[in-house]
């Protein structure tokens, strides 16, 4: 089946008023956005219109359940300033993996892919043209049933916004091993993108915060000894010559940013180890001298290098991060991938 979607432009376009040196991530959003309700078993009229509110039923089961997944991606411009996506379609098959995981219906690709690029091509000068620039994508689904009990919904609705986004962390961060509460277990939802993993992870951020860290570095539910990743990130680490990550246990978010730095790593003869790594192994590491670099990798961050980590009321630092080759080179080639600096060999990116 073909979905149409249809368009209904803004009168007044509010882009004249941006500082594109000076945005807030994530505060700052483009003139349209697009809507699409799934009822009676089907997706319904898709429209992109002017960005507004939404207007839900107290009774809607989003509030009071949590039934609720979304996505992240980026769009850029080539030089002539035709605006490209980052590996949309590996979002697409996440927001699906996400979708069956918390009962929801199936996203099709004619309301997904082509509802972003009809979003993108609408608002296409809201993607900065600084270096380090983009215009993040936000898709978002959630249960939308006017009934206070608990069963999956009938009825949902899909939204996707924009934001025009500069850097999310400016200078590397501190971290904290967080061995008492817990984002993920297995046979939970650690592998979906849902805004429950992240409301869970609050309240061990926010204390983590009050005492100088940024984020948390994430340990299982069970022994609190092996590495899952941070709160906004998978995690790398580099020991000797090795970069290890954590593997895919169903606890652990499938990055399309850590795919594909796991695909250019191994493409450029690194050793590459996705396997279990505990704490134990990683805090001996850093005292015989052989870690060399810790990053979390993203699609908001995309390559954040971490100058400590929090264990045990010490802080485990790292050396001077303009020595590091491993990210300072991921992070150089994504960044090239994207803004057409460097010839994308994969195919990542899709133009719109």
């Amino acid at each position: 089946m073909h979905y149409e979607i249809k368009t209904e432009k803004v009168k007044n376009s509010r882009l004249a008023d941006i500082d594109f040196d000076n945005i807030p991530f994530g505060r700052v959003f483009t003139d349209h956005m697009l809507v699409s309700d799934y009822t009676n078993g089907d997706w319904q009229e898709t429209i992109i219109l002017p960005f507004q509110e939404l207007r839900l039923s107290p009774a809607a089961t989003v509030f009071h359940y949590g039934q609720e997944i979304f996505e992240g991606l980026k769009a850029y411009r080539d030089h002539e300033g035709n605006p490209y996506l980052f590996r949309p379609y590996e979002n697409l098959k996440r927001m699906n993996y996400s979708a069956d995981r918390m009962e929801m219906p199936e996203i099709p690709e004619d309301i997904f892919i082509d509802g972003i690029k009809k979003l993108v091509s609408l608002d296409r000068k809201w993607i900065p043209n600084n270096e380090g620039g983009s215009l993040y994508i936000r898709p978002f689904m959630f249960a939308n049933d006017e009934y206070v009990g608990i069963k999956a919904s009938d009825n949902y609705k899909f939204v996707i916004f924009c934001c025009p986004v500069n850097a999310y962390y400016s200078e590397p961060i501190k971290i904290k091993i967080e061995q008492t509460f817990v984002r993920a277990a297995k046979g939970g939802t650690g592998d979906a993108k849902t805004g429950g993993n992240y409301a869970a992870s609050l309240h061990a951020v926010t204390r983590a915060r009050k005492i100088g860290y940024t984020q948390m570095l994430w340990t299982d539910a069970v022994e609190h000894k092996w590495i899952h990743e941070c709160g906004t990130m998978n995690v790398f680490f580099v020991i000797d010559d090795k970069i290890i990550t954590p593997n895919l246990d169903g606890c652990i978010l499938q990055g399309v940013t850590r795919d594909s730095i796991l695909t250019l790593l191994r493409d450029n003869e690194y050793k590459v180890e996705e396997r279990p790594i505990s704490i134990d192994e990683m805090v001996e590491a850093h005292r015989n001298g052989q870690l060399k670099e810790v990053f979390g990798a993203g699609t908001a961050a995309v390559i954040a290098q971490i100058k400590a980590i929090g264990y045990n009321d010490e802080d485990l630092t790292l050396p001077p991060f303009e020595e590091w080759e491993v990210s300072n080179w991921l992070f150089e080639t994504l960044q090239g991938i994207k803004h057409f600096k460097i010839p994308d060999k994969y195919g990542w990116m899709v133009r719109v």
